[in-house]
């Protein structure tokens, strides 16, 4: 019996059932409508976070004026040397460090796990009650020098009265909160490596300081020059390291351009030349931004 015959002597109750519409699941209208609900909301936050914020301080800093009497100040160029140092040793001094501990932590003893879990407790302390602790061990009767006495019989310095030894707290200070983080990170592109290639080094007798050089550092340098790059932007506008460990101490002279933007703001009464001195910062982070993008887009990081 053909396929005819069989409709046909079902009845007409087969011949009148309505057909199940199919869903199709690209309607432009759906679509459109989902884009808009996801789309919108992301830049709506984009523009009253990042872009609005953006433009309305590079309109308050338009005047070159303003970037005149920067120049002219002894506050504004002892700053960018700050600045320069803290950056530049601190970043350099947190990633080495970060990078050492990587490979410690690459052992699988139970005791190197639970440190790694301790080690992370730095990263996640509010920075405001840490660096609050260490401004306050590091003045003239406070813990550090109380130590020193006690044990060593040492009478310690007036920590944040000296240039070097204030630089020095706030490298200190954002080295301990920091390092965690990229500890992580560079653990996690150690642990990428291919294990055969571990296996293969052994085998060609590269073990140890050989392996290390040969293998890990230019599998993870990429990955190393990202984190690099992200810590020196994040550094060149950290406010809370410096404000709250040093405070500037001594008589400003550690201020970087973060915190001297806020002091002309609030203490100064002038809020374009505190804006035009942050922004001054703007060249040099576009570049570092430029850069690591760059650098993202390669196939080389280990992640």
């Amino acid at each position: 019996m053909s396929s005819t015959q069989q409709v046909l002597a079902a009845g007409p109750s087969t011949l009148n059932r309505p057909r199940r519409r199919s869903w199709h699941p690209h309607l432009p209208g759906v679509e459109l409508t989902w884009a808009i609900a996801f789309i919108v909301p992301y830049a709506a936050v984009l523009v009253a976070f990042a872009i609005y914020p953006l433009v309305y301080g590079l309109w308050m800093a338009s005047s070159p004026s303003l970037y005149l009497t920067l120049f002219a100040s002894d506050e504004y160029r002892d700053a960018v040397v700050s600045t320069m140092l803290y950056v530049g040793i601190g970043v350099n001094t947190s990633l080495f460090f970060a990078l050492l501990l990587s490979g410690f932590f690459m052992r699988r003893s139970r005791w190197v796990k639970a440190m790694l879990v301790v080690s992370m407790l730095p990263w996640a302390l509010p920075a405001q009650t840490g660096f609050i602790s260490f401004h306050w061990m590091l003045v003239y009767w406070g813990f550090l020098n109380s130590v020193l006495e006690k044990l060593f019989g040492i009478y310690g310095p007036d920590w944040l009265t000296h240039y070097w030894l204030a630089l020095g707290a706030n490298v200190v200070a954002s080295t301990w909160k920091t390092m965690p983080f990229w500890t992580l990170i560079l653990l996690a592109g150690r642990m990428a490596i291919p294990q055969d290639l571990y296996e293969a080094a052994d085998i060609d007798g590269a073990t140890g300081f050989r392996r290390f050089v040969h293998l890990v550092v230019p599998l993870l340098a990429n990955l190393y020059l990202v984190c690099t790059l992200l810590s020196a932007i994040w550094m060149i506008g950290d406010f809370n390291t410096v404000d709250l460990v040093s405070g500037g101490a001594p008589v400003g002279s550690t201020d970087v351009l973060a915190t001297l933007g806020v002091e002309y703001l609030f203490d100064h009464g002038k809020p374009e030349l505190g804006v035009a001195a942050v922004m001054a910062a703007l060249p040099v982070i576009v570049a570092l931004g430029i850069l690591l993008i760059r650098r993202l887009q390669t196939r080389d990081v280990q992640l």
